[in-house]
């Protein structure tokens, strides 16, 4: 039996959310490799940051969803992964960003995960979701604020240790009720 999915693209404004594939691992494995990656399992070794991205694009096939390559508008470039995730052990599906080194500080993942959100609300059903930022990581949670997030509690992870979870504000609670992409 042979199984395909189609992962959707997203635009925003500046960006493109596609799928994650190979040509993405030299900068996917950079970071990684880099002090960046503290907050999200890192650093690791180009083989750990290979099986990472290989658990990035498997995630679409177990669950539907996934986080997606970020690239900016004209450039194929991949500058992060924003997304949707929830792998087992995780409380709730989540909306996670990580920025390659050299693309912080430019909103690029505040935008992406708007979209990713919207994305979560209008077209898979999601009443809510949540962010999970590592309590030293307050990049992170600057983010999430920005999303309009809230702190709502915190969370301990077997592998990632104390995290917070931010819970961003359900569809009803969004001006535009979280569907302005797809409406």
């Amino acid at each position: 039996m042979s199984y395909s999915l189609t992962i959707p693209t997203l635009e925003t404004e500046r960006l493109i959310l596609r799928a994650p594939d190979p040509r993405d691992f030299r900068p996917f494995a950079a970071f990684y490799a880099s002090p960046r990656a503290d907050f999200v399992g890192g650093p690791l070794t180009a083989e750990g940051a290979w099986r990472m991205l290989a658990m990035e694009i498997g995630h679409w096939t177990l669950k539907g969803f996934g986080r997606w390559t970020v690239t900016a508008k004209g450039s194929d470039e991949a500058v992060g992964m924003v997304g949707l995730f929830d792998p087992e052990g995780w409380p709730e599906p989540e909306i996670g960003w990580d920025l390659f080194n050299g693309h912080e500080g430019k909103g690029y993942a505040t935008e992406a995960g708007a979209a990713a959100r919207t994305y979560a609300y209008a077209m898979l059903g999601l009443p809510t979701v949540i962010s999970l930022v590592k309590p030293a990581n307050i990049a992170s949670a600057k983010v999430a604020q920005r999303l309009g997030a809230r702190h709502d509690g915190d969370f301990v992870h077997e592998r990632h240790g104390p995290m917070q979870i931010w819970r961003h504000p359900g569809p009803d609670d969004l001006t535009d009720g979280g569907m302005e992409a797809y409406a």
